[in-house]
């Protein structure tokens, strides 16, 4: 008999709400839950496969240890203690920062990769830590941390209001939205354009957001802040800046005007290769409109200038007036954010606390670079230890960081390693002890990180759809005893984690003097606590003290489990509202225009207004059923459109004697790969575009399909020397290529 269960999507960052059929214990069916507050039915092909990505019979079902050379199936004990055993002698002979870690994508899909690794960051007190946050999204990280002193203080656009919208390296139509969390952002652009609003587009391809838009802009890759840089320089240059109510809230005005002085439509132009007029239009219609934001994505982080294009966002929602105003950027509040603390001057952000070894690559938000992974393994130097063991969390570097041909190879040169994975994939297969989570149907969900950039304020959990399988563990506990196998605690009860953070958490808060609990005693609080886990307890804890909580019965109407359980499609917290000056945690107490480190890259900015690409350049793409490289074993997501080719334009093809369908080989810093090519105008001339997530042909893995047609590896064309020098964000994208059709044999042409 079948029956029906409530699931939050964790297959992207839309976050939908979806209802599952389920018979038995089995999932077999999603649809849209159009009663959730958020997405109100919306559903896309990967929430569709949802029934599809939970019953892959490549998931891993129970622990794997290596044996005499080989991965053999283990009990969980047998896996802890491999575990304790492999990492506690690194930790005691070469110190903590000899042990990696490595936190991939999927984490902030989950509860437990939310709530865990910090714990287990805190008890290694290593330094060596490495995200899939520097091949995506750290240059916003750190133009924010810069300007408003949180580096996790991102305004996202207001798309239910604004009227005016650029996009820039963006494709939502694609990837559902990134860093501004929005069910259903194709009928919210649709929504947009129905009520006489504008969008344009910027970006080297003619994607699917292109299509829909007022106006396209084919950029040449790489050069978004030339652009934007450009678009601030008429603002002033044309007496267009009106910081209207943000003016209280910011300084530095003068010295910014100053330093955008070179950037003029006419000296930009020739290197963005967009006419000097078009890019005063675009400043004027920004500056004229009724409401307007500025939000770019993925294609302008992963270049040579990510930090510098994601702080000129933000300048110019600024010298617009149009940041924490209804229809702009806004701040976002999510109900587990900290408690509030009271507007006024914070400690601010900074940058390279420390520096990795080998490059002397400074951190940003305690991580180093994922591109400097391979040489921390594999590099001996004089400023300490190498990683001689590594813990990966649903990470697949790789695939995902530059040159996994050399991490590959230094995988196999550690002393230890274990991953947290469902899957043997490319990462995986080289673990000592690979601890395999249950699927997302036997899991409970709430988005700790994407409520922090939804464009509603909202909160949702549901609990697991179905039972844990016997043999199975939850993702909770996994990741608890990873913590007390890492930390010298082996053996412990995995609750004594929860316990841990609920009283060092609460024993803070009754300290602080804004907080609705000051003064009280904690073990009074620990015992009101309810939920049927630890993590439960946790989110219950979280939701009290948080900016809609009771206060732990303060305020009687506010915020619990027991309350958001009582509402299984969620509670709508309202839409987005002005939040200055209390996000500010800057020094100065104050959105600081031109931040130091900023001031010192410009000139290095300045120097590409006369740089020119000498040949092709390479950039990537999404596609609506892939994320990353996580669904290439579903056989509902693959196929059609969704392949591993080589976008080319037919006149650049016609130039290279390339031909539709034939293998093209591609060449770049770190290596070459083989593609077929896709002859198609969706691209601009000078440009070709691989998709990112592909190259499934390694051996040892356990993914079948996806086996069948594994694509290549785009990041196999970098060697991890280009970054972003404030963010360590890898260069993905406008890098130069070398391509050569497969047939007739000629010389080399780039």
């Amino acid at each position: 008999m079948s029956r029906t269960a409530l699931r939050i999507c964790p297959l992207c960052e839309a976050t939908c709400g979806l209802t599952l059929t389920v018979e038995g214990t089995r999932v077999t069916g999603a649809r849209g839950d159009r009663e959730d507050v958020f997405s109100k039915g919306f559903i896309c092909p990967k929430g569709a496969s949802f029934a599809a990505v939970d019953a892959d019979p490549d998931r891993l079902r129970t622990p794997l240890v290596r044996r005499d050379g080989a991965l053999r199936e283990a009990t969980w004990e047998e896996a802890f203690d491999a575990v304790a055993a492999g990492l506690r002698p690194v930790l005691e002979a070469h110190g903590p920062n000899a042990v990696g870690v490595v936190l991939g994508n999927p984490n902030v899909h989950t509860v437990a990769g939310a709530l865990y690794p910090p714990v287990l960051l805190a008890g290694l007190r290593t330094r060596s830590l490495f995200t899939a946050s520097t091949v995506d999204q750290m240059p916003k990280h750190v133009s924010s941390g810069l300007l408003f002193g949180d580096a996790n203080a991102i305004p996202v656009p207001d798309l239910d209001h604004t009227d005016h919208l650029l996009l820039i390296g963006a494709n939502p139509l694609e990837s559902n939205g990134s860093l501004c969390t929005a069910p259903d952002f194709p009928g919210k652009l649709k929504a947009l354009r129905a009520r006489g609003g504008h969008l344009t587009v910027v970006d080297p391809r003619r994607t699917r957001t292109a299509r829909l838009a007022d106006r396209h802009l084919a950029i040449r890759p790489g050069t978004d802040a030339l652009l934007l840089a450009a678009m601030a320089h008429t603002l002033f240059a044309e007496d267009l800046a009106d910081l209207a109510h943000l003016a209280p809230h910011v300084q530095g005005l003068d010295e910014l005007r100053a330093a955008l002085g070179d950037f003029t439509p006419e000296a930009v132009s020739g290197a963005c290769d967009i006419d000097a007029d078009l890019i005063r239009l675009l400043a004027r219609e920004l500056a004229a409109a009724p409401t307007a934001a500025v939000y770019a994505r993925i294609g302008s982080c992963t270049v040579p200038h990510g930090t510098l294009a994601s702080w000129l966002v933000d300048v110019l929602n600024i010298l617009t007036g149009n940041l924490d105003r209804t229809g702009g950027a806004l701040f976002p509040q999510a109900a587990t954010d900290k408690t509030p603390r009271p507007a006024g001057p914070g400690r601010g952000f900074a940058l390279g606390r420390w520096h990795s070894r080998v490059r002397q690559l400074p951190e940003a938000k305690g991580e180093l670079p994922l591109s400097a992974l391979a040489e921390e393994i594999d590099t001996a130097t004089e400023e300490g230890e190498p990683v001689r063991a590594l813990i990966a969390v649903a990470a697949n570097p790789v695939l995902s960081a530059p040159d996994g041909d050399r991490l590959d190879k230094a995988l196999d040169s550690l002393d230890f390693m274990v991953s947290v994975d469902p899957y043997l994939n490319e990462t995986s297969r080289h673990a000592h002890v690979v601890l395999p989570p249950p699927p997302p149907s036997q899991s409970p969900h709430h988005d700790f990180a994407f409520n922090t950039l939804a464009v509603r304020n909202q909160v949702r959990y549901t609990r697991p759809a179905v039972p844990l399988e016997p043999g199975r563990m939850a993702e909770s506990e996994i990741l608890a005893r990873l913590v007390l196998a890492a930390t010298g605690m082996h053996g412990a009860d995995p609750a004594a984690v929860d316990a841990m953070v609920i009283d060092q958490t609460l024993g803070k808060a009754v300290q602080e003097k804004h907080s609705p609990v000051y003064g009280r005693d904690p073990r009074e609080l620990a015992a009101q606590l309810t939920g049927e886990t630890g993590p439960e307890r946790r989110l219950d804890m979280m939701l009290r003290l948080g900016p809609y909580g009771d206060g732990f019965g303060a305020r009687p109407d506010g915020l619990t489990l027991a309350r958001l359980l009582a509402h299984p499609h969620g509670i709508d917290l309202g839409p987005l509202r002005p939040r200055l000056p209390q996000p500010l945690k800057t020094a100065s107490g104050k959105a600081e225009l031109l931040p130091g480190p900023i001031a010192a890259d410009l000139p290095r900015l300045r120097q590409a207004l006369h740089e020119r690409p000498a040949g092709l350049v390479l950039v990537g793409r999404r596609h609506l059923r892939s994320n990353n490289s996580w669904m290439h074993n579903v056989p509902a997501l693959t196929g059609g459109s969704n392949r591993c080719t080589l976008h080319i334009h037919p006149e650049d093809a016609a130039r290279l004697g390339v031909l539709d369908g034939a293998d093209v080989r591609v060449k770049g810093a770190g290596g070459e790969v083989v593609a077929p090519a896709e002859v198609t105008d969706a691209v601009r001339p000078g440009v070709v575009s691989l998709p990112h997530g592909w190259g499934h042909d390694r051996p040892g893995t356990r993914l079948g399909h996806a086996a069948t047609a594994p694509g290549v590896n785009v990041n196999q064309l970098l060697d991890g020397s280009l970054l972003d020098p404030l963010s360590g964000n890898a260069v993905l994208n406008g890098i130069p290529v070398q391509l050569a059709a497969s047939r007739p044999q000629g010389p080399e042409r780039s």
